[in-house]
């Protein structure tokens, strides 16, 4: 399976770009989910969010289509991994599951100034839930702040993915590569026009790949020849039986979605 697309959809400067002129900013998504199969949501790595956009959100997009979550930053740049039983609980309980089946891998970003802490790490990822009734379990322990606005339930047992992009050199190692393959979370090949480091383990049975920009950080697009590379890796990794799941986060010059659509194209 590959899944291509951007990451986060509603962007003032792709109306009247990528949006055609005049649609309603409610059909943006609608809109982007008719030219690519994947999307990440990152307004859940800024603030919590409720229920009722997940529905919304899980409503306006067509049936095969997946959505990627991005975990709050509250967790992971806040209190960077340590004493956050009650916040996962929380994240959990915000909506994530009323997505169902086009609910896909959970992404966890972590801030630059957090070195590779192997126990650390290990106390994070035990308490990550790996199918959704675990993380219906984990909702239910949420505090008073989410009340009147959880959704504790699963309408299937369907397996769940956790995909770790670190932005710190101490990540090079042996160690941090053998503790994400004990644990089966993806290590994200994240492309950062060299700010952050470039690594490219396979640490589970897929792989995660964030396109921040090719040449500078958030704003270049990718070239012809760019693409034609990331599509042989792309291939490569299906041949060995892995998903993948590529999200373009180079939008500020409006170049994620026509990339997108462009690197999908090379793989159709």
């Amino acid at each position: 399976m590959i899944r291509i697309g951007t990451s986060g959809w509603r962007y003032p400067p792709w109306r009247g770009t990528f949006y055609p002129p005049g649609l309603p900013q409610r059909r943006e998504l609608e809109y982007l989910s008719g030219l690519v199969d994947s999307v990440e949501i990152n307004g859940s790595f800024y603030s919590l969010q409720r229920p009722s956009s997940y529905q919304a959100w899980r409503r306006e997009v067509p049936s095969g289509f997946v959505f990627a979550v991005k975990g709050g930053r509250y967790i992971t740049h806040m209190h960077k991994l340590a004493g956050v039983q009650t916040a996962l609980a929380n994240f959990f309980a915000s909506g994530p599951l009323a997505l169902g089946d086009t609910l896909g891998p959970f992404l966890w970003q972590l801030p630059p100034v957090l070195r590779f802490d192997p126990d650390r790490l290990a106390g994070f990822f035990e308490q990550l839930p790996r199918t959704t009734t675990e993380a219906a379990a984990l909702a239910a322990g949420h505090d008073e702040k989410l009340a009147g606005r959880v959704w504790l339930t699963t309408e299937a047992d369907r397996p769940l993915r956790h995909a770790l992009e670190v932005r710190h050199a101490s990540f090079d190692q042996p160690e941090a590569v053998e503790l994400l393959r004990h644990y089966g979370i993806a290590l994200v090949v994240a492309d950062t026009a060299g700010t952050f480091p470039y690594l490219e383990h396979v640490t589970a049975d897929f792989v995660y790949v964030r396109l921040h920009g090719d040449r500078e950080l958030y704003v270049s697009g990718y070239s012809a020849a760019a693409l034609d590379g990331w599509a042989e890796k792309i291939r490569g990794w299906s041949a060995a039986g892995l998903d993948t799941y590529v999200y373009f986060d180079n939008d500020a010059k409006v170049h994620a979605p026509a990339d997108a659509i462009a690197l999908a194209d090379r793989l159709t």
